[in-house]
């Protein structure tokens, strides 16, 4: 089975805006991500919370241009998984973190991903496996 590696929605940012100063980074860790023939993996919610800071950062043809291109799979989250990032979100699991984060939180455990590709501190707060981090 292929390894899968969430990516989360600062991620992809950076890695399309070549003015983000994580900008370099983000590249670097996807030719690694590349050269292991790992498999990127988003969430329903991080491609809407994606799109959203691509449309207010980049304009919203540039955001309908990621959605019309993107080519990584997305898993979608179930009532299941909502139910547990509600959980988490109330427990305090994550400190700051969002709904979208608690989300991907839950799919991460449902599906046994330990590795995240992030600049969200939370994600290693919780004990994952950050392979970039501010």
């Amino acid at each position: 089975m292929k390894e899968k590696v969430l990516v989360d929605s600062g991620a992809v940012f950076a890695l399309l805006c070549k003015n983000d100063h994580n900008h370099p980074a983000a590249r670097a860790i996807l030719r690694q991500l590349q050269k292991r023939r790992v498999l990127p993996l988003l969430t329903n919610y991080i491609t809407a919370e994606a799109h959203t800071l691509m449309n207010a950062r980049l304009g919203p043809d540039a955001a309908r241009m990621w959605v019309r291109n993107n080519i990584w799979p997305v898993e979608r989250a179930g009532r299941e998984d909502e139910e547990r990032a509600r959980e988490i979100l109330l427990a305090g699991r994550g400190g700051d973190c969002t709904l979208t984060d608690a989300v991907s939180f839950a799919i991460m455990e449902r599906l046994g991903i330990e590795t995240v590709f992030t600049f969200d501190n939370n994600f290693a707060r919780c004990g994952y496996r950050v392979l970039c981090s501010v």
